[in-house]
């Protein structure tokens, strides 16, 4: 069945970095325009990846759960569903207000709020999501339709980008869970990647962070989740 312990390195990423975005603006010189480019870069990677992973729950697992746990399923996939338009809505404005940021250095205390915005409704969602969702996942779906998801993220992401998101994913992840999401990819990657991924992110992180070793998710408090459901325990640093 579905090894659904490569869904919380995901979200363990997500929350970090999206969690350092407001400090990184709040941060940067309004009038440094290859600083706010730099950041600018950074964050519509993020953008890709969070919208790259929503979109292949949508795609792939929602159905799937629909179709063999609709007893269990339906409330929280209806909740998932609403989630998913919170968290696009926020962050399309954050898109949008990004654009003219980088370009103009203008609102950005606006721009940043925005991003706290999203961060919060993006724990909220993760949380629930590892408390509620992944349990039925590993009872109802299949390895190889679970990695369907994997893949619809390896299709659509910029080959020369993957490396650095792999990085991201191994800074905080469980090694032994990130050795067997590594067993899915091909060959070449599967070997190069323990050895480039992390070299990747530590060269990105000290051109974004000014570190190689940014803060981890876990110097985040997290909001509780809306519902009655007791958020997950995050993954550990």
């Amino acid at each position: 069945m579905a090894d659904v312990e490569e869904m919380c390195l995901v979200h363990t990423m997500l929350r970090r970095e999206f969690s350092l975005l407001p400090v990184l603006i709040r941060g940067a010189d309004q009038d440094d325009a290859k600083r706010r480019a730099l950041i600018g870069a950074h964050a519509q990677l993020l953008c890709q990846l969070l919208h790259t992973h929503h979109e292949g729950e949508d795609l792939v697992l929602w159905p799937l759960l629909l179709e063999r746990a609709a007893v269990e399923a339906t409330e929280i996939v209806l909740i998932m569903g609403e989630q998913h338009d919170a968290i696009a809505a926020a962050h399309n404005e954050a898109v949008h207000r990004l654009g003219d940021w980088c370009r103009f250095g203008r609102d950005g205390e606006r721009l940043a709020t925005v991003l706290d915005d999203l961060v919060q409704v993006l724990t909220e969602h993760t949380a629930l999501e590892e408390q509620a969702v992944l349990p039925l996942a590993a009872r109802h779906v299949t390895a190889a339709e679970w990695a369907q998801m994997g893949q619809h993220g390896m299709d659509t992401f910029q080959k020369r980008l993957l490396p650095l998101a792999f990085g991201m994913l191994m800074y905080e992840g469980d090694p032994a869970v990130m050795r067997r999401t590594l067993s899915n990819v091909p060959m070449p990657a599967r070997l190069l990647m323990p050895i480039v991924a992390p070299r990747t992110f530590k060269r990105h992180a000290r051109r974004v962070y000014g570190t190689s070793t940014p803060p981890t998710v876990t110097a985040y408090p997290n909001p509780q989740p809306t519902t009655d459901a007791n958020p997950a325990t995050q993954g550990d640093s």
